[in-house]
């Protein structure tokens, strides 16, 4: 069962418990007392009001939903706004950035190319092409802090969070999965030479991904 699945079967399971509870206290035994009214300054309510309000406490909208999870920018440590940067500017889509979070975890942990930290990982030169020198968008994916409000940033923020500090029994590859292609993105550039050499991994979970968006590989020297 998918974890959206669970979350949905628990929403529902308290919602019956809800009702009963409702049920119970619209539907008093005849031998029960009615309340006493305690705050003689307060009006009198009447049975069908304290009815309305019990159903609408329990069935009545609730606050909105947080669809976009954000992070609060005090707790935003240096090395997720570095993660958050880098998988911002390879994809917007969630799913996609949590895999290359987890490609550039996969750097850090093993020390690939001597880079020991998100920052150096990140900005290791002609790794990940945002932040080549000379590139045009690299000035503004430096720029972005956690106080920049776009939906798109947050979630990336959110995501580099989780990934950094997730437990590395969830790691969707082996940890030499290190390099990551996008067909799309190298039209009418030069090509890798290890694209051609190498077999591409597949995520494992229940991960999708488009292969001409993201392909990733493991044990790239």
């Amino acid at each position: 069962m998918s974890k959206r699945a669970l979350i949905l079967w628990v929403c529902f399971g308290i919602l019956l418990l809800s009702a009963a509870r409702v049920t119970t206290v619209l539907r008093p035994e005849a031998s029960e007392a009615p309340p006493l009214n305690i705050d003689t300054e307060a009006p009198a309510v009447s049975s069908q009001e304290q009815q309305f309000r019990l159903l609408s406490a329990t069935y009545g909208p609730t606050a909105p939903a947080v669809e976009e999870p954000t992070l609060m920018p005090a707790i935003v440590e240096e090395s997720t706004l570095w993660l958050a940067r880098a998988i911002y500017s390879e994809t917007k889509l969630p799913h996609e950035q949590e895999l290359v979070a987890w490609v550039i975890r996969n750097r850090v942990e093993t020390g690939y190319r001597g880079q020991t930290t998100y920052k150096e990982v990140v900005l290791d030169p002609y790794q990940f092409s945002a932040f080549n020198p000379g590139d045009s968008k690299r000035s503004f994916f430096l720029s972005l802090t956690p106080e920049v409000q776009l939906p798109a940033w947050q979630q990336a923020l959110w995501i580099a969070h989780y990934v950094r500090h997730a437990d590395p029994a969830y790691r969707p590859f082996s940890i030499e999965t290190r390099h990551f292609y996008s067909e799309r993105s190298m039209e009418g550039r030069r090509h890798p030479y290890w694209v051609k050499r190498q077999q591409f991994v597949s995520p494992g979970w229940d991960y999708r991904v488009n292969e001409r968006r993201f392909r990733f590989y493991k044990e790239i020297s």
